[in-house]
């Protein structure tokens, strides 16, 4: 992973408040600053106190991961490998991939204690599909909370803090962090949902049941695919803002945006949030893309804007292909018979760093047109490059491990086809 890997890391945890840690976030500011400067050995030391101060274990892993970062660039191999050993031993940091390719790790990966430290990191995931494992705690957390909240709703944020987040698996805690950020928000829209949860609270509870139909797409990708593994699926409550993500844990999937049903009370929802909360039945279609996510780790880095489209495209097709059906299909309804007029808008903007006009978009969502249109254009480019494909196999490893997007694009030649519309 390059310098500007580290930046951005940074970058992303200032922008994400975990547990109203204002010191902390400040001096991750501080740090940032000097990271940028070059001036490694300040950074770290900043980033060392930021971990210090924080007070859930994911804030505080990472934190002690960058500032080992910075101490290696500053080639101290002693404070390198005592944050290393913060963020790993003490703090639960497993992501494998991040480390063996860090490139500031060059000058200590070679010694016995690098070699140990790995060793140290157990797979969470299986190479058999039958063998993964579904973890519903945190949604019978979280229903724990909710009733206590009922009886002492005053205290509703110290309940759902103590008895749900801080309960909770690393998973959930990673959830929370990147997609949930603060308790009182939390409470405050499940406040203002409150006839939502109250009538999906069955549906919930019943999503690890599903675990027959995760398994047979899983199955399939194995046969396709036979490098993939398999991560331990989460399921989670959350606040309507992220239906899935993935992490080193595993698939997190937030159930409650995975409840429309003829008995969800959606008197209280935006029309947003209508069209963002998919049907029970189509959960299986959100794993199958989830999974996908999780085995992304050989892709190159890209700041234009075609590698995001392609990113989620690309867990929109496979997951496909495994499952049925996409975790997106309003998407492939909006753009039928739109076709041109959506890649002409794309085109103009692929090769810049646009991604905010295509992905993650949700503000610029009208009744007339959806968001995340750039979901569409990455699943279209992946589907021509597999139907133009000789050897499928091979198709679906490239794209897993592509190292140059407009190379990709080009050998799609979903451009001639089109154009030939």
């Amino acid at each position: 992973m390059t310098r500007k890997y580290v930046v951005a890391l940074v970058l992303m945890l200032i922008s994400n408040l975990s547990f109203s840690q204002s010191a902390s976030d400040s001096l991750l500011e501080i740090g940032n600053k000097f990271y940028k400067a070059k001036e490694f050995d300040k950074a770290a030391k900043a980033w060392c106190q930021s971990a210090e101060l924080a007070d859930n274990k994911i804030t505080k892993q990472t934190n002690f991961y960058i500032a080992s970062v910075a101490y290696a660039e500053a080639k101290d191999s002693v404070n390198t490998f005592h944050c290393l050993e913060m963020a790993v031993t003490k703090n639960g940091f497993n992501d494998l991939p991040e480390l063996k390719t860090q490139e500031a790790f060059s000058f200590i990966n070679k010694s016995n204690r690098w070699l140990s430290l790995l060793k140290s990191i157990k797979p969470v995931y299986t190479k058999n599909p039958l063998n993964v494992q579904v973890i519903e705690a945190d949604v019978k957390n979280f229903w724990a909370a909710y009733d206590k909240t009922k009886i002492s709703q005053d205290k509703a944020e110290q309940i759902y803090k103590y008895a749900y987040f801080d309960k909770g698996s690393m998973a959930l805690q990673y959830y929370f962090v990147n997609k949930i950020q603060s308790v009182d928000n939390f409470v405050y829209m499940h406040n203002a949902k409150s006839k939502y949860y109250e009538s999906i609270r069955e549906n919930t509870l019943k999503a690890a049941q599903l675990k027959p139909e995760y398994q047979k797409s899983f199955i399939k990708l194995k046969k396709i695919y036979p490098e993939a593994v398999f991560p331990p699926i989460y399921f989670v409550i959350g606040k309507l803002r992220s239906a899935g993500t993935s992490c080193s844990y595993g698939l997190i999937l937030g159930i409650d945006q995975a409840c429309m049903s003829p008995t969800a009370d959606t008197t209280e929802l935006t029309t947003l949030e209508k069209h963002n909360i998919s049907t029970f039945k189509g959960l299986p279609y959100t794993v199958a893309h989830e999974l996908i996510h999780y085995l992304q780790n050989g892709m190159a880095s890209d700041t234009t804007l075609l590698k995001a489209p392609l990113v989620e495209g690309m867990a929109d097709f496979i997951g496909e292909l495994i499952s049925g059906k996409t975790a997106n299909e309003r998407l492939k309804v909006y753009a039928k018979g739109k076709e041109k007029q959506i890649w002409e808008s794309f085109e103009k903007e692929m090769y810049l760093n646009k991604a905010e006009n295509w992905i993650a978009n949700a503000d610029q969502e009208t009744a007339d047109k959806p968001a995340d249109l750039g979901y569409w254009v990455g699943y279209e480019i992946c589907k021509s490059y597999y139907a133009n494909a000789k050897d499928k196999h091979k198709a679906i490893y490239d794209m897993l491990h592509i190292q140059d997007y407009k190379k990709f694009f080009e050998d799609s030649k979903f451009k001639q086809m089109i154009d030939s519309l």
